[in-house]
């Protein structure tokens, strides 16, 4: 049940912050509502982001707040969802202290696995980092050596079906809530795809389509051109075009080598991916279809 505001005329030691995240059908009030709401329960708001897409109707919502007199996250959830009924709400509480149980999946390109493992060791990144999986094993020692577990699952055209049948076990096992293709260069199944959407996330560059197949940079330099850029999406069954999360670009001139434009290319790669991991984390973003909206 509701209780009344605590007073804020003393000191008080507030519980680690919730977030809210919501999207539904556009109308009059939703605002108010999630706000009575909080305020009813003792909490404390600190901080709130909006936005409302005038294309399809649909409004978005994430909000920070304490939770002052202790509700806990099972209370909040129970009393919100007769809220969340009246609006058509696909609305989910979380608990900022918790972080986010994650599992990367790396091929022999090895950047982007190591940008995220030094970052998650200084804490720059609030996930939970449950194991890393390779079809190859040159990251087996870098693995190891930050005390994780490294599953080599190789795999071959053959082996397909099995090899995804071990990983999706791996997921289940390990809990994870959140897969990074971190530079994996094997094309992910519809099956599995369509059982974690919105759960997992890739990197590549953003050269699609006008440079296709295995040696984009390459084709790139070839073409003189004066952009190199990543993506980091949410994997969907078709191809390299899920939903966006992030996209940066490093400027390149006509005196580099193809070396040169790989190495821009990598630390491109390594920021975007390591950026659209923590937003991820951190709640941050929401499906809209086939986009997203980032709350930053």
């Amino acid at each position: 049940m509701a209780s009344d505001p605590p007073t804020r005329s003393g000191p008080h030691k507030p519980a680690a912050p919730f977030i809210l995240t919501l999207s539904c059908p556009d109308r009059i009030g939703i605002v108010a509502e999630v706000s009575h709401f909080l305020v009813a329960h003792g909490c404390n708001i600190i901080e709130s982001a909006q936005y409302g897409d005038r294309q399809n109707g649909r409004f978005f919502l994430r909000t920070g707040f304490e939770a002052l007199q202790g509700a806990s996250l099972a209370d909040l959830e129970a009393d919100f969802a007769p809220i969340a009924r009246d609006f058509a709400m696909d609305a989910a509480f979380y608990d900022m202290g918790r972080k986010t149980p994650t599992l990367l999946l790396v091929s022999k390109f090895g950047h982007c696995l190591n940008d995220l493992l030094f970052r998650w060791r200084s804490g720059s990144l609030p996930i939970d980092i449950r194991g890393v999986v390779s079809n190859h094993t040159e990251f087996q020692a870098l693995t190891e050596a930050n005390g994780l577990a490294f599953h080599h699952l190789p795999v071959t055209p053959d082996t397909k079906p099995q090899q995804e049948a071990w990983i999706e076990a791996l997921i289940s096992d390990t809990g994870a809530e959140l897969v990074v293709l971190a530079r994996y260069m094997q094309i992910l199944s519809p099956q599995m795809c369509a059982r974690y959407p919105g759960r997992i996330i890739n990197i590549h560059h953003s050269f699609l389509p006008s440079f296709v197949g295995a040696r984009p940079y390459h084709a790139a330099h070839k073409r003189g051109v004066k952009l190199i850029g990543a993506t980091a999406h949410y994997v969907t069954e078709d191809l390299d075009e899920g939903p966006i999360i992030e996209q940066a670009v490093d400027r390149v001139t006509h005196n580099l080598s193809v070396d040169d434009y790989i190495a821009a290319g990598r630390d491109v790669e390594a920021m975007v991916l390591a950026r659209a991991v923590k937003w991820h984390a951190e709640h941050r973003v929401l499906l809209n279809g086939l986009r997203t909206v980032v709350f930053h």
